[in-house]
C-alpha cells in the first residue's frame, strides 16, 4: 500500500504544477515568476524546515541555483558565443550555409538539420549548440528563416542526436554507469544507436517541416521596415568587382543590396557605382564585394586609431535636426571626415510626399531635416559629430566586427569544444576556460559582458536547479517513482516501457535530466526484477526520457542559451515539445519492445 507522501514533498508537487502554470499561461513575466519561485522556497523552507535541516539550510537550497555551475556553465557559454559574434570568426561558415539556403529554404533547414543531429552523436550537445547558435542567428539576420523557427528544431536535432551514443551526452553516460553499478553490463557507444536512428527518421519530417511553421516570427525588425541607405561604392583594385559583368555576381547579393545602377560592361578600378541597402546589407555586400563606401583614407584611419587605443569601431544611424549645419549642403562640401573623424556610409531619406525632392541617387544630394545618415567611427568621433553638427543619436548602435580577433575567438572556442567533448575536462571548466581567454586576449570586453548574458535566462535557470533540489530532497520524486511502480503491475510489457519513459520525460522537464537519472534507473532496475522482465530496454527507457527534454526551457541548458536569441516563451516550448515527446515516446517504446521481443 503506498504511504501519503509527505508534506514537504506534497508542496514541491503542487509548487512545480501553479509554476508550469505560470509560466504556460504567460500572463506574467519569466523573471517574476522566477523570482517568486525561489523565494516562496526560501521563505517556505525557513519557517517549515525539511526533516534534520536547519532554517538558513532552506536559504541555501532556494539560492543555491545562482551559483550552481549549471548557471555559472551557461554564462561563459554565452561569452563564448558572443566572442564568434564580436569578432566575426564564424562568418566563413555562416556564407558556405547562406548558399545552401539560398538554394532552397528548405534545403537548407533539412541540410542544417543532419549535420546538427550528426555532430550531437560525437560531440557533447551543449559545445554544438553553442557553435551553431551565433550561425543560424547570423543567417537570420542576412535573410534566411527567423533565428525564432530555426533554433528550436535545430536544439531538438542536436538532442536526438546527442541520444544516440552513450557519449552524447553527460546524462547518458550517467544512466550507463548507475546501470552499471546495479550489476548490468557495460554499454558500447553504439550500443543502442540503430533504435534511436530509426526514432529519428520519423521524427525529422516533424522537426523540418511542422516545427518551425509552429513557431512565431519574433525578429526585432518584423513590425516594421528597416531603413534603406544609400551610397557609393567604390570599385578598386582590389574589389572582387573588377573584370566581372553585373549577371556574374547579382545572384550572389544579399535580399536587403541591390545596385541603383547597372554598369553596361564589365566593371572596372575607379568606378563609383550608386548603391542602397539595409545596415546589415550594406555592411554584407562590402564584406562581399570587398568595396568601400566610404573615401578609404578616413576608414583606414579609422581602424588604426581603433587597434591602437584598443577601442571597437562602432556604426550608428543620426538623424539630422533642424538646426544641424548640415542641412542644405552636400556630403562632400560639409567635410565631415576633416572635422571629426568620423566617415558617412550612407543617406536615408524619408517619404516626403508634399515636397519636391531630389533622388537619393543624385551625386549631389543636399541633406535635409529628417535624413539619417550611417556613420562609421570611434566612440569620441562620434559624439563629436553628434554634439558640433546638431544631429540626434538614434538606438541600435552596432560593433563593427574585430576581425583581427578572428582566429584567435576560434581558436579558443574549438579548443573549449574539443576539451569537453573527449572528457578531457568538465563542459563547466573548459568553458570558464574559454571565456577567460576570451577576455585575456580582448576577443570580448568586460565592459560589454552584459550584452552576452540574458537576465531573464539567469533567473530562470536559478528557480530550475532551486525546484529540481526542492522536487528531489522532499522526497517527491521518489514517492512518484513508487506510485509508478505499483501501477504498472497490471500493464505488458511495451506499456511498462512507454509508461517509465513518460514518466522520467515529464521529470527531466520539470525538474532535471539528472535527477531523472538518478531517480529513475534505479526504480527501472528493480521494476524490471519485480516483473520478471529484461533489464536493458527498461534502463534505456529511463536513457531515453532523460533526453527528451523539448518541452520546456528548464528541461536541458541548451534550451536556455537559445531561448535569449529567439526570444521565445514558455509557450513556445509547450507547443513545439509536447508533440515531438508524444512521437518519441511513442517510436522509441515500440522499437523497444520489437527489438527486445516483449
Amino acid at each position: 500500500m503506498l504511504e501519503m507522501p509527505s508534506y514537504h514533498a506534497l508542496a514541491a508537487m503542487v509548487l512545480t504544477v501553479v509554476v508550469f502554470y505560470l509560466f504556460a499561461r504567460g500572463k506574467m513575466s519569466t523573471e517574476i515568476v522566477s523570482l517568486g519561485t525561489i523565494a516562496v522556497i526560501a521563505v517556505g523552507l525557513y519557517f517549515y524546515p525539511l526533516p534534520n535541516a536547519q532554517p538558513t539550510d532552506g536559504l541555501a537550497l532556494a539560492f543555491a541555483g545562482f551559483g550552481h555551475y549549471a548557471l555559472i556553465t551557461i554564462c561563459a557559454l554565452m561569452i563564448l558565443g558572443r566572442g564568434l559574434v564580436v569578432t566575426g570568426a564564424l562568418d566563413p561558415v555562416s556564407r558556405v550555409l547562406e548558399r545552401v539556403w539560398k538554394v532552397n529554404t528548405q534545403l537548407g533547414l533539412f541540410v542544417s538539420l543532419a549535420i546538427a543531429a550528426g555532430l550531437s552523436m560525437i560531440i557533447n550537445d551543449t559545445p554544438v549548440v553553442v557553435l551553431l547558435l551565433p550561425i543560424f542567428v547570423a543567417l537570420a539576420q542576412r535573410g534566411a528563416m527567423p533565428a525564432s523557427k530555426t533554433l528550436i528544431p535545430i536544439n531538438a536535432a542536436v538532442l536526438i542526436g546527442g541520444m544516440a551514443t552513450t557519449i552524447g551526452t553527460s546524462t547518458n553516460l550517467l544512466v550507463v554507469s548507475i546501470a552499471v553499478d546495479l550489476g548490468m553490463p557495460q554499454m558500447s557507444v553504439f550500443h543502442y544507436t540503430p533504435i534511436v536512428l530509426a526514432a529519428a527518421l520519423v521524427a525529422f519530417p516533424y522537426l523540418w517541416l511542422v516545427m518551425p511553421r509552429l513557431l512565431p516570427d519574433n525578429s526585432p525588425d518584423k513590425n516594421h521596415n528597416e531603413r534603406r541607405f544609400f551610397a557609393k561604392l567604390r570599385v578598386t583594385e582590389l574589389s572582387g568587382l573588377v573584370g566581372k559583368h553585373f549577371d556574374e555576381i547579382v545572384d550572389t547579393l544579399p535580399e536587403d543590396f541591390r545596385f541603383e545602377e547597372r554598369p553596361t560592361g564589365p566593371f572596372q578600378a575607379g568606378q563609383r557605382m550608386t548603391i542602397s541597402g539595409t545596415h546589415s546589407g550594406l555592411e554584407h555586400a562590402m564584406r562581399l564585394l570587398r568595396g568601400p563606401v566610404a573615401p578609404a583614407w578616413v576608414v583606414d584611419r579609422i581602424r588604426s586609431e581603433g587597434k591602437a587605443r584598443d577601442e571597437d569601431i562602432e556604426v550608428v544611424e543620426m538623424i539630422v535636426t533642424g538646426d544641424s549645419r548640415l542641412v542644405g549642403r552636400t556630403l562632400a562640401s560639409s567635410n565631415i571626415a576633416d572635422h571629426y573623424g568620423v566617415a558617412v556610409l550612407g543617406i536615408h531619406r524619408p517619404a516626403r510626399p508634399l515636397a519636391e525632392e531630389p533622388s537619393p541617387v543624385d551625386a549631389d544630394l543636399r541633406l535635409a531635416e529628417g535624413d539619417v545618415l550611417l556613420v562609421m567611427g570611434l566612440g569620441d568621433g562620434l559624439e563629436a559629430f553628434t554634439v558640433g553638427d546638431g544631429l540626434l543619436r538614434l538606438e541600435g548602435a552596432r560593433e563593427m566586427p574585430r576581425r583581427s580577433k578572428a582566429v584567435i575567438a576560434g581558436v579558443i572556442m574549438f579548443g573549449s569544444v574539443v576539451f569537453a567533448s573527449v572528457g578531457l575536462v568538465p563542459i563547466a571548466i573548459s568553458a570558464l576556460a574559454g571565456a577567460i581567454l576570451m577576455f585575456v586576449t580582448g576577443c570580448v570586453k568586460f565592459d560589454r559582458v552584459g550584452r552576452a548574458l540574458s537576465g531573464k535566462v539567469i533567473v530562470l535557470v536559478a528557480a530550475s536547479i532551486a525546484i529540481g533540489r526542492i522536487v528531489l530532497d522532499s522526497g517527491a520524486a521518489m514517492w512518484l517513482g513508487e506510485a509508478l511502480a505499483l501501477g504498472l503491475q497490471h500493464l505488458p510489457p511495451a506499456g511498462v516501457v512507454a509508461a517509465i519513459m513518460l514518466f522520467v520525460t515529464v521529470l527531466t522537464n520539470f525538474a532535471s535530466n539528472a535527477t531523472a537519472a538518478t531517480v529513475g534507473t534505479p526504480i527501472a532496475f528493480n521494476l524490471a526484477t519485480q516483473l520478471g522482465m529484461p533489464q536493458e530496454p527498461l534502463v534505456l527507457a529511463v536513457l531515453f526520457g532523460c533526453n527528451l527534454c523539448y518541452a520546456t526551457p528548464i528541461a536541458y541548458q541548451t534550451n536556455m542559451l537559445i531561448m535569449a536569441e529567439g526570444r521565445y516563451s514558455f509557450a513556445d516550448y509547450l507547443r513545439t515539445g509536447v508533440p515531438l515527446v508524444l512521437i518519441m515516446v511513442t517510436t522509441l517504446s515500440i522499437l523497444l519492445a520489437i527489438t527486445y521481443g516483449m
